[in-house]
């Protein structure tokens, strides 16, 4: 049975199903090829893709830079973030530029991101090629794969803007990395709106495993994969 894509426009439900070999995202803009705007992801985690066009929330993401680590610490001190960040430390901005600063300026296999809602910054992504940490690929079930953190600011948690920010993280990084497979995360096993918002993004959980942490810690994290083609083409 083929799968089915429903795109949501300003109180309208257009149907659709999706081609064999073709990617989700191909078949939410097939399915609404009559309006000028990209449909985006609100739920592919059931068995109909939905997406919707909005046509008044502009959401992207854009290069970290120095001048955005203010914000950045702010994020990291906001409880609902550091509540799983708490191996790396208190987030002073002494540790936060120690930490950060490199990867900003491109000295780090890691690159910061800032997602951004109409204009406004509203929390950061980090992305990485897993290969690049040899520690952790061993973990991961694809060392060619490209891996990410995200995190939103308190005050923009719980409108469904995470799956809308991973979307245009995903966007990106496909034309970064054409030859990438698979996106990768690794939420604490206790984070219940991450799991769901990436599996509303088109992530797939998959093994559960324990990752050491900066402190000495081990967390049980679920490794959520995204196949890449299957999803964006």
């Amino acid at each position: 049975m083929s799968e089915r894509v429903v795109v949501h426009e300003r109180g309208r439900d257009l149907s659709g199903v999706v081609r064999p070999g073709e990617p989700w995202a191909a078949a939410a803009r097939r399915t609404c090829a009559s309006i000028h705007a990209d449909p985006v992801p609100r739920d592919l985690s059931g068995e109909v893709k939905e997406f919707v066009v909005d046509h008044d929330t502009r959401v992207s993401v854009r290069a970290m830079t120095r001048g955005d680590l203010g914000d950045l610490v702010r994020w990291r001190r906001s409880a609902h973030v550091a509540r799983w960040w708490s191996s790396e430390g208190e987030p002073t901005p002494e540790r936060i530029e120690a930490r950060y600063g490199p990867r900003i300026d491109g000295m780090s296999p890691t690159r910061m991101w800032v997602a951004e809602v109409n204009g406004r910054s509203v929390g950061f992504v980090q992305d990485y090629r897993i290969g690049d940490y040899p520690d952790y690929a061993v973990l991961g079930p694809d060392p060619a794969a490209i891996g990410v953190d995200y995190a939103l600011a308190e005050e923009w948690s719980g409108r469904g803007l995470g799956v809308r920010v991973l979307w245009a993280w995903m966007l990106r990084t496909r034309r970064r990395f054409p030859d990438a497979g698979t996106f990768f995360a690794a939420p604490d096993h206790r984070n219940a709106p991450s799991l769901r918002m990436l599996a509303k993004a088109g992530f797939e959980e998959g093994v559960w495993f324990d990752e050491p942490q900066e402190d000495g810690g081990v967390d049980t994290v679920v490794g959520c994969s995204l196949d890449v083609r299957r999803v964006l083409g």
